[in-house]
């Protein structure tokens, strides 16, 4: 479904590849100006390239949302190419797959991209919206941030604190016409999961994780993300939209 976005702009993090890609082409397609951001530079302009050949607006800002200097200046540079911000997609996230989360520098890693990342970006971006008097802010937690996983703490806990922040948020920006909301992946091909998938056996076993009997698809991602973004969800807020093939109703 295409929204009429137009003469609105959104800021999607970890717009590289995978979910925020196909969110932020969801976005240009629908009309809005598009900001896109990654710590992969070239995914940036990749992502940006396609918007420009399906004949949309975008702009490049590579940024480490790690960095709450640098995730400042991304805002300020969203609003400078645009002139305001409507959408937010705080979408950015390592998985540390392989990695013993247990390690203090890959715990640290994970806290510091995973949670303190979607903090930093939450912050500057409600700032802008709030002077608006209107907004949607979307951040991206998982699965494993209502259940739990017993390979990977790290992991699991900020995608529990993503939750957490996104209540935050939506409490305490409600009456400033801010909305926050959380979108919660499952298993979903993305190239994050392609190394697994790469291997049959492993496919069928990432297939087989969910009722539906197949991985999810990150367009499927971003079509929530632009509902919750959308005046079609004006009234919903603090919520973590599942959208995971039934895999936590089981």
């Amino acid at each position: 479904m295409k929204y009429d976005f137009d003469g609105k702009v959104a800021l999607v993090t970890g717009a590289g590849g995978g979910i925020g890609r196909a969110t932020a082409l969801a976005f240009a397609a629908s009309g809005a100006s598009v900001v896109v951001s990654d710590v992969n530079a070239a995914g940036c302009e990749e992502t940006v390239a396609l918007i420009a050949a399906a004949g949309g607006r975008a702009s490049a800002h590579p940024c480490n949302v790690a960095d709450s200097a640098a995730v400042t200046a991304l805002v300020q540079a969203a609003v400078a190419d645009f002139g305001r911000l409507d959408f937010a997609h705080n979408n950015a996230g390592i998985n540390n797959m392989g990695k013993d989360e247990y390690q203090d520098d890959v715990w640290d890693l994970s806290l510091s991209v995973n949670l303190s990342g979607v903090m930093y970006c939450m912050r500057a971006e409600a700032e802008v919206m709030i002077a608006q008097g209107k907004g949607a802010i979307v951040n991206t937690s998982s699965i494993n941030g209502l259940v739990g996983n017993g390979a990977q703490p790290g992991y699991t806990a900020t995608k529990h604190g993503v939750i957490g922040l996104t209540r935050h948020g939506a409490l305490r920006w409600a009456k400033a016409g801010v909305r926050v909301n959380a979108v919660c992946p499952g298993v979903i091909e993305t190239p994050m999961t392609a190394p697994l998938a790469a291997n049959p056996e492993m496919r069928k076993l990432l297939d087989s994780m969910t009722p539906m009997g197949r991985m999810g698809q990150a367009e499927e991602i971003a079509a929530a993300v632009l509902w919750l973004c959308s005046d079609q969800a004006s009234f919903v807020t603090g919520h973590p939209l599942v959208v995971d093939g039934g895999a936590t109703a089981t």
